[in-house]
């Protein structure tokens, strides 16, 4: 069967059936408006430490760049809100990092087992041989954006994807293909309204008008900075030791829509439920590396998570 045949349908119906949540697809084109508003992103210099950021502009903005032949953007979701969350006087760990295996290791099996269906229903030729063309997280991708296109949902004032399906508590996964598929053309319309809340609620005033100052943000400061935190937002840290999810729990839209996952790669790590301060300043790396083997806790050292409990 000839590659041009490939339909959205059968790929969405492939993306459920490997265990994704939703599924949507995009036209691969040059994101232009993106391309403005990261230039200028980069230019205030309020990405901190990530200075990755400041690499490949040209793929970032263009997955026809990144992925030589590439027609096709193919983004699917994955739900992680767990069924049990912490209690708050413990040192919190975003929802995200609850599971005992990293949610980028299980997006990435899920995604090759999605291109293997399609590949081996269409051959090889819908996907790229000679680049990297699956992404979670780990690429120079506007996964959000290229979700939003998807029909998926929008970009809140929060920055993160906002779906009227799960909420914001979603990892998102990109598949980039080297065929023509129709894409949805379903843009969801952005639906925060007067709503400031995430705004509001943000402990360091990360969140401001369509900027986020990375410097600020909680989720930067305990797992993407290699710089001690600043004296003036030790104090304001309330009790996030990885990553933080404050704009997503006061968000209108998880409060009603945000429900359990039932992903089993997903289960939570159990300890997360009983440390305590002292518990995890008296941990030794080796505790450390036992207990959070292949979670995505590891992406914060434990020396820095001691330096963040207060």
């Amino acid at each position: 069967m000839e590659t041009k045949t490939l339909q959205a349908d059968f790929i969405k119906d492939a993306a459920l059936s490997v265990g994704f949540d939703a599924c949507g697809i995009a036209r691969a084109t040059e994101l232009t408006d993106d391309a403005s508003f990261l230039r200028s992103w980069l230019d205030a210099g309020i990405q901190g430490d990530m200075h990755y950021m400041e690499r490949n502009f040209e793929k970032r903005i263009d997955p026809r760049v990144l992925v030589p032949g590439c027609k096709t953007v193919v983004v699917a979701l994955l739900n992680y809100h767990p069924e049990k969350i912490q209690d708050p006087q413990l040192p919190k760990i975003a929802k995200y990092a609850y599971s005992n295996t990293d949610y980028h290791l299980v997006i990435k099996d899920k995604l090759l087992q999605l291109e293997h269906i399609i590949t081996e229903t269409y051959g090889s030729d819908c996907v790229s041989e000679t680049h990297q063309h699956i992404f979670t997280d780990s690429g120079p991708v506007f996964e959000k954006r290229w979700a939003e296109k998807a029909g998926l949902g929008w970009i809140g004032r929060n920055k993160l994807l906002v779906t009227k399906k799960f909420g914001s508590s979603i990892s998102i996964g990109i598949l980039m293909l080297n065929v023509e598929v129709e894409s949805d053309h379903k843009p969801v319309p952005f639906s925060c309204g007067h709503c400031t809340k995430c705004v509001d609620a943000c402990p360091t005033g990360a969140l401001s008008g369509s900027n986020m100052d990375a410097r600020k943000c909680i989720s930067y400061l305990t797992v993407e900075s290699k710089s001690p935190i600043p004296n003036n937002l030790q104090n304001k840290l309330n009790g996030w030791i990885v990553g933080c999810d404050v704009c997503i729990n006061v968000c209108p839209w998880n409060k009603r829509f945000a429900h359990p996952h039932n992903h089993p790669e997903l289960t939570p790590t159990p300890q997360i439920y009983t440390l305590t301060k002292e518990d995890w300043m008296e941990m030794t790396q080796e505790e450390f590396d036992t207990t959070f083997k292949n979670s995505a806790v590891r992406r914060s050292d434990l020396n820095g998570i001691k330096t963040t409990i207060y």
